[in-house]
């Protein structure tokens, strides 16, 4: 699997969030009422859509337990946060280091593609994971249930 690594400037989103767990996975519900009300959103920066993860510390990590809680967002970038529509929050990805892949296919085989990332090419490499947001890039590739759908995976790191 190809990897490349890449210096993120900050980023400016309006977002929505839930808390959850990958056993009581709310994803569907998060993505869901973030689509239907997206159109209130008038200042964006493109369309690439952003699917984030936000650890309550690293420990989510070295302790990994499917019931764990995190954050999770779905957000669009905008120019800025001078009108959030009702509903909505402010998000900020702050810039640094990320190691990014591509996850090709069924978003049902994306557990593999993390595993090999997380057991495989991270403890490999030069890198550690950093304590800042994940998240997923949803761009022009992304076709929702789709054999041929990509996506970017943006993992925060920092040298070991």
């Amino acid at each position: 699997m190809q990897v490349r690594i890449e210096i993120l400037p900050q980023k400016k989103l309006i977002a929505k969030s839930i808390r959850m767990s990958l056993i009581e996975n709310k994803t569907y519900e998060l993505w869901s009422n973030f689509m239907m009300q997206k159109s209130a959103i008038k200042n964006t920066v493109g369309t690439d859509l952003y699917s984030i993860q936000v650890y309550d510390d690293l420990h989510y990590f070295k302790n990994f337990n499917p019931s764990t809680e995190f954050t999770k967002w779905a957000a669009i970038e905008v120019e800025n946060h001078n009108n959030i529509p009702n509903g909505f929050l402010s998000f900020r990805i702050i810039g640094g280091l990320y190691a990014i892949f591509i996850h090709k296919g069924f978003s049902s085989d994306f557990p593999k593609t993390m595993s090999f990332i997380m057991s495989q090419w991270l403890p490999n490499s030069d890198y550690t994971i950093d304590d800042r947001p994940h998240f997923e890039l949803l761009g022009e590739k992304y076709k929702k249930n789709s054999s041929d759908s990509e996506e970017e995976i943006w993992i925060p790191i920092k040298k070991k």
